[in-house]
């Protein structure tokens, strides 16, 4: 048992992020997505999050849309992108990141099934890689902030990237629609949700093996050799609960030690013991009695989606997407604070300073900051079209926009 202990604390993840700081000559921001818009919006990362400037993503969408609209089946995979995922829109930006010294931001164009390097300085795309299959997803930047992985959610596979080259340095096979990935914190590993197909509407509880292969697959960030897979399924049966086993956004205690994690259709999250490798709590939070039981109204499978911690390791961040608020948990009881109304929060990331959590209201086109000490709104700042990912980023010191 403890060596088996050890091998899965080698194997165990960073906590959440912890307050950045800005190299001399950058300037550590808040990059936000909008998903619709296709556009980037750059928050300061403390204080009143105000809006900096904001980035193109997508200066080549003429030409790419040419080419989609002269090849039959990617054309028939970016209508199905619009009118499923999309909710009747184009997906023009799913993540992004910074590269070390500032000079580029990367994104994941999920109708686009391609990532791109942006120059900050003029705008420019520096490279771009076609990722296998017809749509791009979620991203993770390795700790020295020179890889970057993007899920090909239709192709099954996950594209490490050479972050200033945009070179293939390897992939890897997962489960049946990858989204989110997480590297460990030394660099070594690198993790990948797969969530199934969430694309139909087989939503019933009994109808859940139709869903398709929904697990977390672990590789070796240098070979991409599988080095282990969890399969939520057993681990939630063992502790009595028939919920979903498709992980969504996922946040680990500072020790290293402890996973939480959201599941499609279910409001509230898991708290999973890695070197044990059992779940040990539960946490459902309140329903919006607004919100339908329709499982197939939520959008993706998702009804809560986001999920954050503090540096201190003491506060739970969590995105009540369908059921419009956001709150922040205190993670020794799990007892939830003030609920935050928020419409359609869509994702939970943490301050520069620590301080607060982010959230993306996509349904008002804001960014939100929650106190994680008091659990009130802080302030609220308008973004564009759909706001979805939100990261923190270094851009060069003094860059106020293209």
């Amino acid at each position: 048992m403890r060596a088996r202990a050890f091998l899965l604390g080698a194997l165990m993840l960073a906590a959440a992020p912890t307050a950045a700081t800005a190299e001399p000559g950058l300037q550590e921001v808040l990059l936000v997505g909008n998903n619709w818009a296709g556009t980037a919006d750059v928050l300061a990362s403390t204080g009143d999050f105000h809006r900096i400037g904001r980035i193109d993503v997508v200066p080549d969408k003429d030409e790419r849309l040419r080419e989609i609209y002269l090849n039959p089946v990617r054309l028939a995979f970016f209508l199905g992108i619009r009118e499923t995922v999309g909710e009747g829109h184009d997906q023009f930006v799913d993540d992004m990141y910074s590269t070390p010294d500032g000079s580029a931001i990367v994104v994941s164009r999920p109708s686009f099934a391609d990532v791109v390097s942006i120059d900050t300085g003029t705008g420019a795309i520096n490279w771009r890689f076609p990722v296998s299959g017809f749509r791009a997803d979620h991203m993770a930047v390795s700790p020295d902030g020179l890889r970057v992985a993007v899920s090909a959610s239709t192709s099954n596979r996950v594209h490490v990237l050479d972050i200033r080259t945009g070179a293939e340095l390897g992939s890897f096979a997962t489960g049946d629609k990858p989204h989110e990935n997480v590297f460990s914190a030394d660099g070594r590993y690198l993790w990948n949700m797969s969530i199934g197909e969430v694309n139909n509407d087989l939503d019933a509880p009994f109808l859940d093996p139709l869903k398709g292969d929904r697990r977390i697959t672990v590789v070796d960030a240098t070979t991409f050799q599988q080095v282990r897979i969890i399969d939520m399924r057993p681990r939630l049966d063992a502790f009595g609960t028939d919920h979903s086993d498709a992980v969504r956004p996922v946040a680990f205690s500072p020790d290293e030690s402890v996973l939480y994690f959201q599941v499609s259709f279910f409001n509230g999250f898991f708290e999973y013991d890695v070197p044990g490798d059992r779940i040990t709590r539960v946490k459902t939070l309140p329903e919006n009695p607004a919100t339908s039981d329709d499982r197939t109204t939520f959008v993706n499978d998702s009804r809560h989606h986001g999920l954050s911690m503090n540096p201190a390791g003491t506060k739970l961040c969590v995105a009540g997407t369908m059921d419009d608020y956001a709150t922040v948990v205190d993670r020794a009881t799990l007892r939830e604070g003030p609920l935050v109304t928020a419409s359609k929060p869509y994702w939970a990331t943490v301050s520069g300073d620590g301080a607060a959590c982010v959230i993306s209201e996509s349904g008002t086109d804001q960014v939100t900051a929650i106190d994680f000490a008091t659990g009130q709104k802080i302030t609220s700042v308008p973004v564009g079209d759909h706001p979805q990912r939100v990261r923190l980023a270094r851009l060069p010191a003094g860059w106020t926009g293209l």
